[in-house]
């Protein structure tokens, strides 16, 4: 369903009883509430939450910008983005108050835990708990990405690309990001690619989301100031976002967790999803 939100239209789906606790799963760079693995959602919904997913701006089936940007200039001050993590951040709240959600916990991932980190910082009220999934407070210093994988993050796709060559390119990205002790088949990766190509193909909208990434910068001082209770989840094998970044959101944030899982790379495979689940409704529970 289609929510005004903060002065835009947003693609919602909701899962689960009006009155039980909500849970909202916030998705990183680029990808879309199709992505969520369908288990995941299913054992939330189980465990008696109900789950709100959405498309970020700018992908999906959500409102959309105009606009492409050179993420160089974007560093420098030079060009300025159509918005930024603080947009998008009350992208969620307006969600929230569509609604009529007081308080939810928020599992956040990659781009999705930037934006969660604002939240949790400014409309900290608005959070029962909160995830930091595969993320990273922007500080400078901490270790980058694999160059394959950084390569995946600058691929451009040639204008004139047929739709399997992007569907290909995408399962390669996938390949290359993700869990090392939960790998996705080649099919499984082909068939992501296509779904996401079907539903929505917005190359733009990835860019203009990277450069709101990239002109928010260093979250460490706002990290400091969260008071809800977090949980910061990473892979120990994350060759996008490294677990360095992990470890150090979990050291900004007062009195959060750290989870570190062995063989998760950057992405939520099926398989491991029942950990997953575990690790979230555990957490709830402590925390509630």
């Amino acid at each position: 369903m289609r929510v005004s939100a903060n002065g835009i239209e947003l693609e919602v789906e909701v899962r689960g009883e009006d009155t039980a606790p909500a849970i909202v799963l916030m998705r990183g760079l680029g990808t879309q509430l199709i992505d969520w693995p369908e288990t995941f959602v299913a054992a939330l919904k189980k465990a008696g939450l109900r789950v709100v997913v959405f498309d970020n701006r700018d992908v999906g089936l959500s409102q959309k910008f105009e606009g492409i940007l050179d993420i160089g200039n974007v560093a420098k001050g030079i060009e300025i983005p159509p918005y930024n993590l603080n947009d998008m951040a009350a992208d969620v709240v307006g969600i929230l108050d569509a609604l009529d959600i007081h308080q939810a916990h928020l599992f956040a991932i990659s781009m999705g835990g930037m934006i969660g980190q604002v939240i949790a910082a400014e409309h900290g009220d608005r959070l029962k708990t909160f995830f930091s999934v595969m993320s990273s407070s922007g500080k400078s210093g901490l270790p980058g990405p694999t160059p394959e994988a950084a390569a995946t993050l600058s691929a451009k796709t040639s204008p004139d690309a047929t739709e399997a060559e992007i569907i290909q390119a995408t399962a390669e990205g996938l390949r290359v990001c993700g869990s090392p002790g939960y790998p996705l088949s080649e099919e499984e990766r082909l068939a992501i690619g296509r779904a996401r190509y079907q539903r929505d193909y917005s190359p733009g909208g990835i860019n203009r989301q990277m450069a709101a990434v990239v002109a928010n910068g260093d979250r460490t001082e706002l990290l400091k100031t969260i008071t809800v209770p977090t949980l910061v989840i990473h892979g120990a094998d994350d060759p996008l976002i490294p677990v360095a970044a992990g470890e150090d959101t979990a050291a900004q944030i007062p009195g959060a967790e750290l989870k570190v899982i062995s063989g998760m790379g950057h992405d939520l495979p099926p398989a491991l999803m029942p950990e997953m689940t575990h690790i979230v409704c555990d957490f709830i529970h402590r925390n509630t």
